[in-house]
């Protein structure tokens, strides 16, 4: 009990169970995340860019403050996880209006929420709607205020364990608005929690926070010596929006001295790595040459997003908190087609629920073979949803193509599409789908 007084991102097992902030976790659940996400990174090169492990669940997301990178591809690692994924428009909801946060929430969680993805510019909401859910309600933080961007820090964790491997011999240069990087505190406490042999802070003495000595993080106030023999650099813009008076003389002062440019990139290894997490500001802390040159992993770190947010929303949803509360029934035929969690699903007995009615009988219509559409029928689970919409839910299928191959348990496509039952000839044909794309 302990233990989740003092950490509420986990549950009683010592699961995931919401994502507020790196700060408060273990290094084996942060393992756990990238290791889960290594699986997930070829789903957007299939066929088929899904798979159902969140099939029948709701995810919200509410971003308060405005994004790019980070809703996109929640949105999609949700949509690839087969999640119903709903998107507030926050400038035409109630809170234009007065709502508070938590009244909010409450309208969302009676719509049979079950995830809330949510981004907020004061530091602590997503502590605060996550204490204020059920326990079958999950929070993961996309960003709130100056405080933690996990999600953020967990992709440039990935990126450079996928680029360098070990981080115990790794020497790493944050440069930039330290001071107001929700980034680079994230960034921060992860790499020091996997272990890196250095990490450095680099900015001018207006941008950097104090007590950063304390973290055992060294401090450089000249780029040259902050980025020397760096093996990875992750460069931050300058966050304006948050600034209060004038803390810098000109952003073309902070480009002359703390932009990192292919002069000033000498200083660093040969093979070092340099990361931004966007958007970049081009001409101000990063140098277009340096941006679009060898040395950058910029867009990789974008599309290792989708598949590390991917692994947060499965973990969390599988979280044995969840897992001890019963669902609420949103109708009758939905409620039976779902199955508890942590289960696996029965595809044949789930898309049956959902395509028809238990209680309907099956009719024969007169004007085709009745033996071609119970072959038909028998093929797929349900014979008004595609082939290709099924084409991960079920195992040991067998091609309905004049090949009649066997398809593999993790096949990650159909091998056969069925064509439309002709009227003339009374058969139903099918053709492989080679022949058919």
């Amino acid at each position: 009990m302990d233990t989740i007084l003092r950490n509420p991102q986990l549950d009683a097992d010592g699961d995931l169970h919401h994502l507020l902030s790196i700060e408060e976790l273990p290094r084996e659940i942060v393992e756990r995340i990238l290791a889960t996400a290594d699986g997930f990174i070829g789903v957007g090169t299939r066929e088929v860019k899904s798979v159902p492990l969140l099939r029948g669940r709701s995810v919200f997301n509410l971003f308060f403050e405005n994004s790019t990178r980070t809703r996109t591809t929640f949105e999609i690692a949700a949509k690839r996880l087969s999640a119903d994924v709903y998107n507030l428009n926050i400038a035409a909801s109630s809170t234009s209006k007065g709502e508070s946060l938590l009244d909010t929430i409450d309208n969302l969680t009676a719509m049979q929420a079950d995830i809330f993805v949510v981004r907020h510019s004061q530091g602590g909401a997503p502590y605060l709607i996550a204490r204020h859910l059920a326990p079958h309600v999950h929070v993961v933080n996309a960003g709130d205020g100056r405080h933690a961007h996990p999600t953020q820090a967990l992709l440039d964790l990935y990126t450079i364990r996928h680029y360098k491997g070990r981080f115990e011999d790794l020497t790493v240069a944050i440069v930039g608005d330290v001071l107001h990087s929700r980034v680079a505190r994230s960034d921060i406490h992860g790499l020091l929690a996997m272990g890196v042999r250095e990490l450095r802070v680099v900015g001018p003495l207006t941008l950097l926070p104090t007590g950063l000595d304390g973290l055992g993080v060294q401090v450089h106030t000249r780029l040259e010596d902050g980025i020397r023999g760096a093996d990875v650099i992750i460069m931050l813009r300058l966050q304006n929006e948050r600034m209060r008076g004038a803390l810098l003389p000109s952003a073309q002062e902070y480009f002359r001295n703390y932009g990192l440019t292919p002069h000033t990139l000498r200083h660093a290894k040969p093979d070092c790595i340099v990361m931004h997490p966007g958007p970049m500001n081009r001409g101000i802390e990063i140098d277009s040459a340096v941006a679009d040159g060898p040395h950058s992993v910029i867009l990789p770190q974008v599309s290792f997003g989708i598949a590390v947010r991917m692994a947060v929303l499965s973990m969390v949803a599988s979280s044995q908190r969840k897992a001890s509360c019963p669902r609420r029934s949103r109708s009758n035929t939905v409620a039976s087609s779902i199955p508890p969690a942590g289960s696996t699903p029965s595809p044949t007995s789930t898309l049956r629920t959902v395509a028809s009615p238990p209680s309907a009988p099956r009719r024969k219509d007169s004007r085709h073979s009745g033996g071609s559409m119970l072959r038909a029928a028998s093929s797929f689970p349900a014979s008004s949803i595609s082939a290709r919409a099924c084409a991960n839910l079920v195992p040991r299928a067998r091609c309905a193509g004049k090949c009649a191959r066997r398809l593999p348990v993790a096949s990650p496509g159909w091998c056969a599409l069925p064509i439309p039952i002709r009227r003339s000839t009374n058969r139903a044909s099918s053709a492989c789908c080679a022949s058919a794309r």
